[in-house]
């Protein structure tokens, strides 16, 4: 079987953290496993399809419901997993359904803490490298909350 990347898949941080939809199909772990990546960060109510095809992969959920901003403990236990796995030099993906709504916010929240950048320059640098991400505007509500939280 070949290894085929997940829709709208792309890094963030390269090597370290990765956006994406939902990964679908076997190939897609393996994709994921080949590049690097340990940890996946599930943000959908339900469990990806075939995660237990790869075992070298952990999957790490927090639930949030469509189009819902994640909650300030949510975000802090998203940028928890990502420090972790990174310090150990494992990369990360998370993913929601589409890959652009929660999966934009949490990324965006990582660029606040991780670049030290405001919320708004947060939003604007994720939808420049992933073209229609972070969807409400309680989505952005949200990361504009975190980096007053957080400075």
């Amino acid at each position: 079987m070949s290894a085929t990347p997940p829709h709208n898949f792309s890094w963030v941080e390269n090597g370290l953290l990765a956006g994406m939809a939902l990964p679908r199909l076997p190939a897609h772990y393996k994709y994921l496993y080949q590049n690097g990546i340990r940890h996946l960060v599930t943000l959908t109510e339900n469990k990806p399809p075939y995660h237990d095809t790869c075992p070298g992969i952990t999957l790490h959920r927090i639930r949030i419901m469509d189009f819902c901003p994640p909650s300030l403990e949510q975000i802090k236990n998203f940028l928890k997993i990502v420090e972790e796995a990174n310090d150990k030099g494992e990369g990360v993906a998370v993913h929601c359904l589409h890959g652009f709504g929660r999966t934009g916010t949490m990324l965006a929240c990582y660029l606040v803490k991780s670049r030290k950048i405001t919320g708004v320059d947060a939003i604007n640098e994720i939808r420049k490298l992933r073209r229609g991400s972070i969807e409400t505007t309680e989505q952005e509500k949200s990361i504009i909350q975190f980096h007053h939280h957080i400075k």
